[in-house]
């Protein structure tokens, strides 16, 4: 099974961005495959530093990264990128795999 990280812009936008995390994340369990979605990982109080480290060391375990719109104008989901491509994970640009939940 796929084990796929969601990456996207989240500081400053208005509920942090979650319910568009929280969006891809159902259509994609609901594919079939496993997600880390950093939305549920960062539900405490940590500044964006415990965050960004929390999210890196989910994002290694995973196979693929799927990167919601505006995540190139996002600090850590550009970070995040780097991070998947260096290692080689597979790279997945938003709307793609959702299509289908998204028109049903």
């Amino acid at each position: 099974m796929n084990r796929i990280y969601i990456a996207g812009p989240m500081t400053g936008l208005k509920y942090l961005n979650f319910p568009a995390f929280f969006g891809v994340a159902t259509a994609m369990r609901g594919q079939g495959y496993e997600v880390i979605n950093p939305a549920e990982l960062n539900r405490d109080e940590l500044d964006w530093h415990q965050c960004l480290r929390r999210d890196i060391a989910a994002l290694v375990t995973c196979n693929a990264i799927y990167l919601l719109r505006g995540w190139e104008n996002s600090r850590g989901a550009t970070l995040e990128h780097h991070i998947a491509e260096r290692l080689g994970l597979e790279v997945i640009f938003q709307p793609a795999l959702i299509l289908e939940t998204q028109n049903a």
